[in-house]
C-alpha cells in the first residue's frame, strides 16, 4: 500500500513543476479517479487550474446537478453541456472499441475547446494503473488512455495517479478530505452509459440505461459491491399486460473487487432479484427482460463493452 501523505505531497510537487506558472485543464467526472487527481492539481496550482465536466448525455442520473454541488467551492469549474455533439458522433456507431475512441476523441476536443478559452497549455487527468494494464494489454481502450486521439492540442499530459490502484486512490481520497460520495463511490466508466448499451447508442437505450442503474445502485447499496450496474444487451420477446412485446433485455452485474483486475460476481438473495426487476421493467414500457450475471471476471470483463 503507498504511503498516502508521502503520495500527496510528492503528486502535488509533480503537478506544480510540471506546470509550473501556466494553466491547465482537467476533466472532472465525479468518478473517484478525477476527483481525487483534481484536488491534488487544485491543492498544487490553485486558480491555474480549470476543472471542467463535460455533459455528454451519457452520465447517471442526477450526475450533473451533484457534480454542480459537491465541486462548487472551485471557482472555475466549467459544466459543458455537450450531450447533442456526443450523440452525433456516436449514430450509427456498434464496435465497442471505435465507440470509445469517439468518445475519448470528443472529450479531448471539449477540452481544448476551454483550454483555448482559459489559455491552458496542459491537460490533467485520473489515470491509473489499470487503466493503463488495461489498454497496453488491448483488453479495452479507456477514453483517458487508449482513446486519446494522435492529435492532441497540449503541451502536456500530466497523470499523477498513474501508478495507483483503486483502493489506494480511495485512501488517498479519504486523506484529502473529499465528501464520502466521492471516496466510496463505485467506479463508473469514463464512457458512461456508452459501454453499458451493446451496440448502438440512441436516446432511448440511454433512457433505459439511465434509470436501470439508478435502481441497481439504490437497491444493492446495502451489499457494498464493489462495482455493481445495468447494461441493455438487446431484445427478447415478452408480455406487457395482454400484449406481445419486444422489448429491451437489461442485465443487472455486481462484482467484489480489490483493484478492478479481477472480480467475482456477488451472491444476491432471491427477494432482491425479484424487486429489482420489477422496478426495471416497471420503469420503461419497452422493457421486456431482467436476466443477473453470474460470471466472474476473467472471463469476462465487469462492463459490456
Amino acid at each position: 500500500m503507498v504511503d498516502v501523505d508521502e503520495f500527496i505531497e510528492e503528486a502535488k510537487a509533480e503537478i506544480a513543476e510540471e506546470i509550473g506558472d501556466r494553466h491547465a485543464v482537467i476533466g472532472l467526472s465525479g468518478g473517484v479517479d478525477s476527483s481525487t487527481a483534481a484536488a491534488l492539481a487544485y491543492e498544487a496550482i490553485g486558480d491555474q487550474l480549470t476543472a471542467v465536466y463535460v455533459d455528454t448525455g451519457l452520465m447517471r442520473k442526477g450526475e450533473t446537478d451533484e457534480i454542480r454541488e459537491t465541486f462548487d467551492y472551485m471557482d472555475s469549474l466549467r459544466i459543458v453541456e455537450a450531450q447533442d455533439r456526443f450523440l452525433d458522433e456516436l449514430e450509427g456507431e456498434t464496435d465497442p472499441e471505435e465507440k470509445r475512441h469517439i468518445i475519448g476523441e470528443q472529450f479531448i476536443r471539449e477540452f481544448e475547446t476551454v483550454a483555448r478559452e482559459v489559455d491552458a497549455d496542459y491537460l490533467v487527468q485520473g489515470t491509473i494503473y489499470p487503466d493503463r494494464i488495461e489498454s497496453e494489454g488491448t483488453i479495452k481502450s479507456h477514453h483517458n488512455v487508449g482513446g486519446l486521439p494522435e492529435r492532441i492540442d497540449f503541451d502536456g499530459i500530466v497523470e499523477p495517479m498513474r501508478d495507483l490502484y483503486k483502493d489506494e486512490v480511495r485512501e488517498v481520497a479519504r486523506a484529502l478530505d473529499l465528501e464520502e460520495i466521492i471516496s466510496e463511490r463505485m467506479p463508473f466508466p469514463g464512457p458512461g452509459l456508452a459501454v453499458r448499451i451493446i451496440g448502438e447508442v440512441t436516446e432511448e437505450k440511454l433512457e433505459v440505461a439511465r434509470e436501470a442503474n439508478h435502481v441497481v445502485e439504490e437497491e444493492l447499496e446495502e451489499y457494498e459491491p464493489w462495482q455493481a450496474l445495468a447494461a441493455v444487451i438487446g431484445k427478447a420477446t415478452g408480455v406487457k399486460g395482454d400484449n406481445r412485446v419486444h422489448g429491451w433485455v437489461v442485465a443487472v452485474r455486481s462484482v467484489e473487487s480489490r483493484d478492478g483486475m479481477t472480480a467475482r460476481a456477488q451472491e444476491l438473495d432471491w427477494d432482491t432479484l425479484q424487486r429489482m426487476q420489477s422496478r426495471i421493467t416497471g420503469a420503461h414500457e419497452n422493457v421486456a427482460r431482467v436476466v443477473y450475471d453470474v460470471t466472474h471476471k476473467p472471463p469476462a470483463t465487469i462492463e459490456y463493452e
